[in-house]
């Protein structure tokens, strides 16, 4: 499957992407609208993976520069988990365990298939600084390999005004838990 989209495309993701920027300027005050848009016109696979992004509701922004990698951060920024992107076991392991009631797929595979990974729960503390996200649903986060090794997996919420981190079987999947995305271009 070839991994670009079409000039028309394009050009109308890039005007969705920088109405959204520059609606949301305090989660990237520092950082230049043309700049971003270059890198992503240099690189049509990352706006492959964007546009993947975008269609199953991640809303996705620009969220950093990293200048030791020389990177710009792209996460899904809407309010609550993608809705297109939830129902999900943690990965294929935990979706083969699963005897009765498979999900229909898993959060690490659909990920990678997009181009992204999952948020590690650093960076999803990071977008908790821009806003609240996941008033209502939950999302899962990168889970290190200890805890995934005795079957368990991360998802993080916010509730309370506090951003919870917690636990739960990697086969579990809910209606109300997706997962988000980081992309670095």
């Amino acid at each position: 499957m070839k991994k670009q989209l079409t000039t028309n495309d394009s050009e109308q993701l890039l005007k969705i992407l920088k109405l959204r920027f520059e609606k949301n300027m305090h989660r990237h005050n520092s950082i230049e609208w043309g700049s971003v848009q270059k890198r992503l016109e240099k690189n049509p696979e990352k706006l492959w993976s964007i546009q993947q992004m975008e269609q199953t509701g991640g809303e996705p922004d620009v969220v950093d520069f990293d200048s030791k990698t020389n990177e710009y951060l792209f996460f899904d920024c809407s309010s609550e988990s993608p809705n297109g992107r939830r129902s999900y076991c943690y990965d294929f392991e935990a979706q083969e365990s699963r005897k009765k009631f498979k999900p229909e797929n898993n959060a690490i595979d659909v990920a990678k298939a997009m181009g992204i990974e999952l948020l590690t729960e650093t960076q999803y503390r990071a977008l908790q600084e821009l806003g609240n996200f996941d008033t209502k649903t939950s999302s899962w986060i990168q889970t290190p390999e200890n805890i995934r090794k005795l079957g368990g997996a991360l998802f993080a919420d916010f509730r309370y005004d506090t951003v919870f981190v917690y636990h739960n079987g990697a086969q579990s999947y809910y209606a109300a838990r997706g997962f988000r995305g980081c992309l670095k271009v």
